[in-house]
């Protein structure tokens, strides 16, 4: 009997065992599918980054599923690489996050305390900056206006251009010389208007033989056009000649706000359009200013002035813009001026006036040691990235993603701001038909021999990834490293774990 009872509890026991382990089964089988799914796509990402482009150079990657936290690819993630304009994430994230996203850029016209009798104004007028980067000649109108429809008809002082909510350094820590003309590099002041850049218009002249017309801008006499220009019947005529084509520069070299038209256009070509930076970009918004107030009937013969505006002001008009747009132009377009005005509004803003690159690079440093990236594995020298002192590790790129991706607050406004790839921005012809298309989210940055792309993705199945791919020191055409960047975005865009 006590056999019997035995055996049966046995028999029991083995059933039950038998009953669980069948139940185990199925989860183990799924997992098992899950780390294939993940070795394959490992070995994929592995067989892209094989390639002899990268032969001699260097590569860091990091992939992280936002989901379970697991790391799907990294490849150097510890090592430090040139952002380029990767740095535009830090200094977008630290704005929209110290400043937020409600936050108001306001730029000033302002006289002295009782200046306005009537319809004049007996003393100076100001035109105060605080770090707008996008205003334009249209905003500036808009003031001009008000102060026409305040009933004024008459300044009989100076036109102030106080810029002084920043220091007065027009230009980053290791940004290069022979950036100079490109309006890319314009200079820094916290009174910005139409990117502080000279536009140009070229055209050719009606008849053969004469100057190609040329307008600009920029108002005298700030800035001064040459034009040694020639317009011919034929554009064949100017191969067939040997001509030379048509150029347009600024003598940067000698300092100058002189710019010079050279060259030959034929009658047959369409208007071209050339743009560079200024010099004394501090005073352009007055130059600009001066003119539209004289569109609006208001005269004025004082003379464009820098200087700073009274300790209590009266205000006649205000313009305000919005943070916002400002960080979707960085990140979309990345705009180097943009991130180098932010960074000082930042310093402004966090540390008191005047804002400074070092107050900015001090609140940004603290903004990521809070976003779990290890501050020091990490160089900053400007806000936009043009510098090569900036060092980061893809592994901090990625723990600074991670941390805006969990703020509730604001993940939906900075994502955003990114270029959406086959969509707009830097990545708008970039990994178009592919399952990245329209569903990659990411900041490009390329400096000679570097090239990064780093931000979100979805997968097919759904799953949020973080991502930061560094590629730097080759040789090959840029084109040839970003087609590996698209191959590596359409994957793990495509990736499933089923």
């Amino acid at each position: 009997m006590a056999m019997k009872k035995q055996r049966r509890s046995m028999s029991i026991l083995i059933i039950a065992l038998v009953v669980v382990l069948s139940a185990c089964a199925p989860a183990r089988l799924t997992q098992k599918g899950k780390s294939s799914a993940v070795r394959a796509l490992r070995q994929r990402l592995e067989a892209i980054l094989a390639d002899s482009a990268l032969g001699r150079a260097q590569a860091g990657v990091r992939i992280v599923s936002m989901r379970t936290g697991e790391v799907l690819f990294e490849r150097n993630s510890h090592l430090l690489f040139h952002p380029a304009s990767n740095q535009k994430l830090l200094t977008s994230a630290v704005a929209i996050s110290l400043l937020g996203p409600q936050f108001i850029y306001k730029t000033t016209v302002a006289c002295d305390s009782g200046a306005v009798r009537d319809s004049v104004l007996s003393g100076p007028v100001y035109l105060i900056g605080r770090g707008n980067p996008d205003l334009t000649t249209g905003d500036l109108f808009t003031l001009a206006q008000a102060l026409a429809r305040r009933g004024l008809r008459e300044i009989q002082g100076n036109i102030v251009c106080d810029d002084f909510y920043f220091d007065q350094i027009r230009w980053a820590a290791g940004w290069m010389w022979d950036d100079d003309p490109s309006w890319l590099y314009s200079r820094f002041t916290a009174l910005t208007v139409n990117d502080n850049a000279a536009t140009l218009t070229v055209r050719p002249a009606q008849m053969p033989g004469r100057p190609a017309l040329v307008a600009i801008n920029v108002p005298g006499p700030l800035a001064e056009v040459v034009n040694r220009s020639f317009t011919v019947a034929r554009a064949a005529l100017i191969d067939s000649l040997e001509l030379e084509p048509l150029a347009v520069q600024r003598r940067w070299q000698e300092n100058q706000n002189v710019f010079e038209i050279d060259g030959t256009m034929s009658m047959e070509e369409p208007l071209r359009t050339a743009k560079q930076n200024v010099l004394q970009a501090e005073l352009l918004a007055g130059y600009v200013f001066r003119d539209l107030l004289s569109l609006c009937g208001i005269r004025f013969a004082g003379s464009i002035q820098h200087g700073l505006g009274p300790s209590k002001p009266e205000i006649l008009a205000e313009h305000h813009g919005a943070l916002l747009p400002v960080l979707v132009n960085l990140n979309k377009t990345s705009d180097n001026l943009t991130a180098e005005l932010l960074l000082k509004t930042i310093g402004a803003e966090r540390f008191g006036r005047p804002g400074t690159a070092e107050k900015g690079l001090r609140a940004l440093r603290e903004f990521l040691g809070k976003c779990g990236v290890d501050t020091l594995a990490l160089r900053a020298a400007d806000g936009s990235g043009v510098s090569r002192y900036n060092l980061v590790t893809p592994a901090g790129l990625v723990n600074l993603l991670s941390a805006m991706w969990n703020n509730a607050g604001i993940r939906r406004e900075f994502a955003a701001t990114l270029p959406l790839a086959g969509v707009d921005g830097t990545l708008e012809t970039r990994m178009r038909q592919t399952p990245a298309g329209g569903v990659l989210r990411a900041k490009t940055g390329s400096l000679s021999g570097v090239s990064t792309l780093s931000g979100y993705t979805t997968t097919i199945a759904g799953e949020p990834l973080v991502f930061a791919m560094m590629m730097q020191h080759y040789l090959v055409s840029d084109r040839a490293v970003r087609r590996m960047q698209d191959r590596i975005g359409a994957e793990i865009s495509g990736f499933t774990r089923e």
